[in-house]
């Protein structure tokens, strides 16, 4: 299959975006055949999948970088408080 019909085989998400917005001006414009028009059709279709293939990936990785960050700062907090139990505990105590 050539890289024109395969999109995902090459192009990145602004290439698809810059492409996706060229398609969509020429239907906008008309003057294309039936034939040209829905050959336009389903290639911003198919570049629109692949828009949001990459932006489900962006927002997959952005919500696992933002999920270790919460636990980090959970597992920090706990420690922190852990600490400061010891030392109350410690402070109760009869010397």
């Amino acid at each position: 299959m050539a890289a024109d019909q395969n999109p995902r085989a090459t192009l990145g998400y602004e290439q698809a975006r810059d492409e996706l917005i060229d398609v969509v001006r020429r239907l906008e414009a008309g003057g294309a055949s039936l034939e040209e028009s829905l050959a336009l059709w389903e290639r911003g279709e198919e570049l629109a999948k692949l828009c949001r293939h990459w932006l489900e990936g962006a927002r997959a990785r952005l919500d696992a970088v933002l999920a270790a960050e919460e636990q980090e700062e959970l597992a920090a907090g706990a420690a922190e408080q852990a600490a400061v139990d010891a030392e109350e505990e410690a402070g109760g105590r009869p010397a």
